[in-house]
C-alpha cells in the first residue's frame, strides 16, 4: 500500500490549495480515506473522512471551508481548502484503514504535504 499526497506549498491567509493523495496497492473504491493534520507542537488531528461511497465529514475548525472528494478513476482524494488561516499550518497527512475482503488489514499513511499559511 502506497500513498503519495502532493499539492502542498505556501499561500497567503484567504487563499487556496488543492492537496491530492494518489493511493495504490489498495481497491481504492472499496476503501474509506482520512486526512489528518499535524501543526508544528501538536498532536495529529483529523481534518476530514470521506467514504468509498463519497460521504464527508469535517472537524468543526474546517467545516464550510475545506471540501473533499474522490476519484475511483485515478484512485486518488483530493482535500480543497479555501479561506485558509494562519491555524491551518501544518503538515497535512492521507491515510487509508485498509480493509480487504472484509478484513482490516491496517492503517496506512502517506508521507505528508507541508501547508504553511501566512497571515
Amino acid at each position: 500500500v502506497q500513498l503519495q499526497a502532493s499539492g502542498g506549498g505556501l499561500v497567503q491567509a484567504g487563499g487556496s490549495l488543492r492537496l491530492s493523495c494518489a493511493a495504490s496497492g489498495i481497491r481504492f473504491s472499496m476503501n474509506d480515506m482520512g486526512w489528518y493534520r499535524q501543526a508544528p507542537g501538536k498532536q495529529r488531528e483529523l481534518v476530514t473522512k470521506i467514504t468509498r461511497g463519497g460521504m464527508t465529514n469535517y472537524a468543526d475548525s474546517v467545516k464550510g471551508r475545506f471540501a473533499a472528494s474522490r476519484d475511483s478513476a485515478k484512485n486518488t482524494v483530493y482535500l480543497q481548502m479555501n479561506s485558509l488561516k494562519p491555524e491551518d499550518t501544518g503538515v497535512y497527512y492521507c491515510n487509508v484503514p485498509w480493509v480487504d475482503d472484509n478484513y482490516y488489514r491496517g492503517t496506512y499513511w502517506g508521507q505528508g504535504t507541508l501547508v504553511t499559511v501566512s497571515s
